[in-house]
């Protein structure tokens, strides 16, 4: 593996040859190495990289998978998994050989990971990310089995009791809060159970005042500083609709492609807090206004295909995992109605009608 010493420049450059995806020899050349070292390592990387050997370090095969991965998700969740691996993964992993990852590393690691004190849910999503790039090796660059399968998984796919305001609790909290964007945020996010991302995108084509329809087409991030709006028809109460009719009349001139709450998250985080500090109500989380509206439908009765529908999840099984824990209380009611209906089985010993 020769490299070569720029006399001029007092330092060190690699020049190789390398076969690309299609076939074709090419030239690589890369100057400016400070030790001699430090080429050679450069020209055994790339070469590891571009033959799709696993001697690749655990830091290449990332790169290759977020390159892979930039068209195929969408960015919010592509930064989301980018600063799990480089803040709880690549610390420890970055200058192993991938093909030299073993069980006793990932437990050693997974060790680190539960000291730290996090909730075991973020520990869960973090170990799977690990799981992924790995994944992504045995599939893609040969590596043989993943090391992750053999040390087991750590965390909960399961989050602690899940908390939700009541109609009541709800009135009381929306009594204290003070802005009219607020309110009006917080109104539409509780009785239509939409997420916050999709709050913040809604403009005003989005709503069909006559048909009493929301359309949920898109969410809203702030990724790095920039505004990005992502791809991601429900029902409105008439109530719900005199709350969107009676804020858009305020606005100064608003026009009804713009966004209706030209705010970030935070905003509505700060609102919340003061209402909560104001009302006495529990503070929850803005997501937790979902969960809400979900388990208020459930009380109602609603069938959970049509909450399932109306809160945009792929399937039903989405909406058990979530809510399955508070449907016991109306499978109890279900079994009562059902046991009414039922004709009493005759005592043992009488006789049968069908024997006359």
């Amino acid at each position: 593996m020769p490299v070569y010493k720029d006399e001029k420049r007092g330092t060190w450059y690699a020049s190789f040859y390398y076969t690309d995806w299609s076939g074709k020899r090419k030239l690589k050349k890369k100057r400016g190495f400070e030790r001699r070292k430090d080429a050679q390592e450069f020209e055994r990387e790339f070469l590891a990289k571009s033959e799709q050997s696993c001697d690749m370090t655990f830091a290449s095969l990332v790169e290759l998978y977020n390159d892979d991965m930039a068209s195929r998700l969408r960015l919010s969740t592509r930064k989301s998994k980018e600063y799990l691996m480089e803040r709880h993964i690549l610390p420890f992993f970055r200058d192993l050989p991938v093909n030299k990852i073993t069980p006793a590393h990932v437990r050693k690691w997974q060790a680190g990971l539960l000291a730290g004190g996090y909730k075991p849910t973020y520990v869960k999503n973090i170990n799977n990310q690990l799981v992924a790039v790995l994944n992504y090796a045995v599939r893609y660059y040969n590596l043989g089995s993943n090391p992750c399968h053999v040390a087991g998984s750590v965390g909960s796919k399961k989050a602690g009791a899940m908390k939700f305001w009541t109609v009541e609790q709800f009135n009381t909290f929306l009594a204290c809060v003070k802005r009219p964007s607020a309110r009006a945020g917080f109104s539409i996010l509780f009785w239509t159970g939409i997420r916050i991302g999709e709050l913040l995108a809604l403009t005003l084509d989005d709503i069909d005042l006559e048909r009493r329809t929301l359309r949920v087409s898109k969410s809203y991030q702030n990724i790095d500083g920039e505004d990005v709006i992502t791809p991601p028809k429900t029902p409105l109460p008439e109530a719900m609709c005199d709350v969107v009719r009676v804020y858009v009349e305020a606005l100064y001139d608003y026009e009804p492609d713009e966004r209706l709450f030209p705010f970030t998250k935070s905003y509505f985080h700060k609102e919340m807090a003061k209402a909560c500090a104001a009302s006495g109500i529990p503070k929850i989380r803005l997501h937790d206004l979902r969960h809400s509206h979900a388990s208020l439908l459930i009380e109602m009765g609603v069938p959970v295909l049509l909450i399932s529908e109306r809160l945009g999840h792929e399937d039903v099984e989405t909406t058990l995992r979530t809510y399955g824990h508070l449907y016991p209380a109306r499978n109890d009611d279900t079994m009562q109605r059902l046991n009414a209906l039922m004709v009493p089985t005759p005592p043992a010993g009488e006789d049968d009608p069908g024997d006359a």
